[in-house]
């Protein structure tokens, strides 16, 4: 009897884990046809302050190719540019918050802050904000909140600046132009400036409302005596930095600045991360949620220098040598030769 009752016992308990095991089986399986299902149907919002500025749209195009290179190819990727208009950009961000958004990335401080003031439920994945804590998105680097987390490109501007030094090395003043609505502009300004009062260095700086105050405020730095300027990553200088590098150039001035774009609109040189780069990045992120993970689980990252970008044209025009590595530190991607 007992032997029998063992057998039964034995039987019972062989049932219970192989249904078990199919039942583990086909969550599995049932897991999997879901993430096929949903990356089908996914449906993705990517927000632009500014698409003429070539940076943002390598960061888009980065962000795209990531996501589908890694299960997203049929999803529905919904591209709003605001054109560099705070009231389009609103009525962009507040249509994208109606629930039929598995996430919306934001590219830039302004997008970024206008989506999470409205603490929405969607989750935010920002690129390139330099200053994300400063910028009130989020109050924790490493625990995200707000829904948000992403991507900060805030290169050190010392950084920068002695790479000037290395290329320019008899400069003796400072010159910053920037605007004080851009959060980005004015933390990176700051930054410097705590820099060069650290080195005993002399600077000057003006403030710009609109692009088409560039150029004077540039003309203002120079007849104050500044030998070089420096443009930080400012979407409205950046809009007039071809009449800032004109000036400067007439005036046989160099200019470093924070964007690899803006050196191709015709400053000297930045130290540079790649865009399509930071935009991938900034997807994997979002990839990490699309698996289950919270965005409050997802750190957010500052991402490193990659190359120093150069431009040889102006470089010639100032009467300078285009550096090697062995000088910057860094490899040499040459434009405008």
């Amino acid at each position: 009897m007992k032997k029998t009752v063992k057998r039964i016992a034995c039987v019972l308990f062989a049932i219970v884990i192989a249904a078990a095991c199919f039942a583990g089986c086909s969550k599995t399986e049932g897991e999997d046809n879901k993430t096929s299902d949903n990356s089908k149907t996914a449906k993705f919002g990517i927000v632009v302050q500014n698409g003429a500025n070539g940076a943002f749209v390598d960061m888009k195009d980065g962000i795209i190719d990531e996501m589908k290179q890694n299960g997203y190819e049929s999803a529905s990727f919904d591209y709003k540019d605001a054109q560099g208009d705070a009231t389009t950009l609103t009525t962009i961000v507040s249509s994208m918050d109606d629930g039929t958004y598995d996430a919306i990335f934001t590219i830039g401080t302004a997008c970024t802050q206008t989506l999470v003031n409205l603490a929405s439920d969607t989750p935010c994945f920002f690129c390139a904000v330099s200053a994300p804590v400063e910028a009130k998105v989020i109050t924790d680097m490493a625990k995200p909140d707000k829904n948000a987390t992403g991507t900060s490109n805030a290169i050190p501007v010392s950084d920068i600046i002695e790479m000037g030094y290395k290329i320019t090395p008899d400069v003796k003043k400072w010159g910053f132009v920037y605007s004080t609505s851009q959060v980005n502009a004015v933390d990176t300004v700051t930054s410097a400036q705590k820099y060069l009062d650290s080195k005993g260095i002399k600077y000057d700086s003006t403030t710009v409302e609109t692009s088409a105050d560039v150029k004077s405020a540039t003309e203002t730095l120079i007849s104050n005596g500044c030998d070089v300027i420096f443009v930080p990553n400012d979407a409205i200088v950046q809009d007039g930095v071809s009449a800032l590098a004109q000036v400067c150039e007439e005036a046989k001035i160099p200019t470093y600045c924070s964007s690899a774009t803006t050196v191709n609109s015709g400053c000297l040189a930045t130290l540079a991360i790649d865009d399509k780069g930071i935009g991938a990045k900034t997807a994997d992120k979002c990839l990490e949620y699309m698996k289950g993970k919270s965005v409050s689980d997802i750190p957010s990252e500052v991402v490193g220098i990659d190359y120093c970008t150069f431009n040889a044209g102006v470089a010639k025009s100032l009467g300078l040598e285009t550096p090697d590595k062995d000088t910057i530190g860094y490899e040499i991607q040459v434009v405008n030769e």
